[in-house]
């Protein structure tokens, strides 16, 4: 079995994969200092309350927190007895090309949502991640990564409206009921709400102008069902498209080192 972990600023998910479908995904908050022990203790735990035996023979991780790649290179070393791929590691191959400006690092995460994408999808795609920060990930028709679009999270922006304006409190994003808002929490989500689907259409809009062709719109990450309400914004919503991703790269380098 195939353990993916997708570690995020966040959260951190820990997927297992029995070579045809996952079989259980569990989340976690991130956190750098946790050490290999307490991630085995914590892991077999949730892997004995579903009845899964702890028989892992591959771990592959994408992590956008490279502080957190110690811990979890010895956690599968150590209890699992074997080298984990991590994505972004020259010696991590991925079944497509990365065509962006000499020198520019592109995060793993984004990497392995094109290759999710194009696996899935085909080429000429625009993913969606609404994550801590909300990313646009171009995808060529050939499956190439061209490059894309950061925009500050939803949740990031919450959290900077209350830190930053003493008399606004936090919210949580809903989809309000009218635009205009007669109260300040409805102000609040009516801005954010509407802020973002306005941003990701807009956004998705000049991608596919300046492309000049037809392209479809993924969506992943927890927020995208809520917004997918507010309008028509996404030809389809994939909730494991970066754990897919990276069941695909997985494979690959598997078939390469045959």
């Amino acid at each position: 079995m195939l353990l993916a972990i997708d570690c995020g600023n966040t959260n951190t998910v820990f997927s297992i994969w029995d070579g045809s479908e996952f079989i259980a995904t569990w989340r976690t908050s991130t956190e750098h200092q946790r050490t290999a022990d307490q991630y085995y203790v914590w892991l077999t735990t949730l892997m004995q309350h579903k009845g899964i035996k702890p028989e892992i023979s591959g771990v592959i991780i994408s992590t956008t927190v490279p502080r957190v790649v110690f811990n979890l290179r010895v956690f599968a070393d150590r209890y699992f007895n074997t080298r984990p791929l991590v994505v972004g590691k020259p010696e991590c191959l991925l079944p497509v090309d990365v065509r962006v400006d000499p020198g520019t690092a592109v995060g793993p995460d984004r990497l392995v949502n094109t290759v999710a994408g194009y696996n899935k999808y085909g080429g000429d795609l625009i993913v969606v991640d609404f994550g801590t920060a909300t990313t646009f990930d171009v995808v060529d028709s050939d499956g190439a990564y061209i490059g894309g679009v950061i925009a500050p999270g939803v949740n990031l922006s919450l959290t900077a409206l209350h830190q930053a304006a003493a008399a606004l409190p936090h919210v949580d994003v809903t989809k309000p009921d009218r635009v205009i808002g007669t109260n300040t929490v409805a102000c609040m989500q009516s801005g954010v709400f509407w802020g973002y689907v306005g941003l990701v259409n807009e956004i998705c809009n000049r991608i596919k102008a300046e492309r000049d062709r037809p392209m479809k719109v993924i969506a992943t990450g927890g927020l995208a069902p809520l917004f997918q309400q507010g309008d028509a914004l996404f030809d389809a919503f994939d909730e494991f498209l970066t754990m897919h991703g990276l069941t695909v790269i997985h494979q690959y380098n598997k078939e390469h080192d045959a």
